[in-house]
């Protein structure tokens, strides 16, 4: 199996690496989320305690 010369496929690897780590993280990053996340209390909400007849 012949040996190829990685001259040209280290710019390509190198260069394609840094075209993803330019271009995607950006748009990533500027993704909006349809309902941001509202911050709750940490206390448990009281809850009524149900009134079952058979007891």
């Amino acid at each position: 199996m012949p040996q190829l010369n990685p001259a040209p496929w280290l710019a390509i690897m190198a260069f394609s690496w840094l075209v993803l780590l330019t271009v995607i993280p950006p748009k990533i990053l500027a993704h909006t989320y349809p309902k941001e996340p509202t911050p709750q209390s940490t206390e448990k909400p009281k809850g009524d305690s149900w009134a079952w007849p058979w007891q």
